[in-house]
């Protein structure tokens, strides 16, 4: 596995991947869908399989002295990777608005989503969704690409159109406070969204290692 991950890394990775994890700076971004970052750090990742999906590199692989499995794995490990590069990078940011920024104009008076936990929640609902709607559609054939990522972009934007709307309802208004460090509401958002992204992504690529095993290369 650890040469396979290296593979990803270094053979199969497209640049825009590591470029795109840059998207995370959006959570620095006032009025505007902050949220929408995640999605471009997916897409980077997409622009990787897309790449891999050119020049036959599912077929490089199994044909490599190496478990059929694990060829899933190092997929899922190297999306995860980016993933939780972005997120650290999301987190850091959000940490900075919400202390440092937390009473800055531009975001108290912000009507679209403001920076704290609830905004991290996203990120990883999103990249939950990333896992389980592209990767998991991905490995059905292990060569298409474009209808599992369409299926993706549209359940992000109903994602990212829902956590855009919930703080505008009444009794929902503390979703888009800026000063949330204490609130232990906020706090249950992001745990609960991170059980979610782990159980997802843990049986996604579960699910996807049975498919790809079905899958005559």
């Amino acid at each position: 596995m650890k040469n396979l991950m290296r593979k990803e890394i270094k053979l199969s990775a497209s640049s825009t991947s590591f470029i795109f994890i840059l998207f995370s700076a959006m959570a620095m971004v006032p009025g505007y869908p902050i949220l929408v970052g995640a999605f471009f750090v997916c897409f980077g990742v997409f622009q990787s399989f897309q790449n891999a999906c050119m020049n036959n590199d599912i077929l490089y692989t199994v044909l490599l002295p190496v478990k059929k499995t694990d060829a899933v794995r190092a997929k899922y490990g190297f999306t995860i990777l980016i993933q939780m590069i972005s997120f650290l990078l999301t987190v850091i940011l959000t940490i900075l608005r919400m202390t440092v920024l937390a009473d800055a104009a531009p975001y108290t008076h912000n009507a679209m989503m403001n920076a704290n936990q609830f905004f991290l929640a996203g990120n990883l609902l999103v990249f939950a969704l990333f896992n389980w709607l592209f990767l998991g559609g991905f490995f059905k054939t292990a060569y298409k690409c474009g209808k599992p990522f369409l299926l993706f972009a549209i359940g992000s934007f109903v994602l990212i159109a829902l956590a855009e709307t919930l703080h505008h309802i009444q009794g929902l208004e503390f979703l888009n406070d800026t000063d949330t460090m204490g609130d232990s509401r906020q706090w249950l958002f992001l745990a609960v969204a991170l059980v979610v992204y782990i159980l997802v992504s843990a049986l996604s690529c579960k699910a996807s290692i049975k498919r790809f095993a079905a899958v005559d290369l």
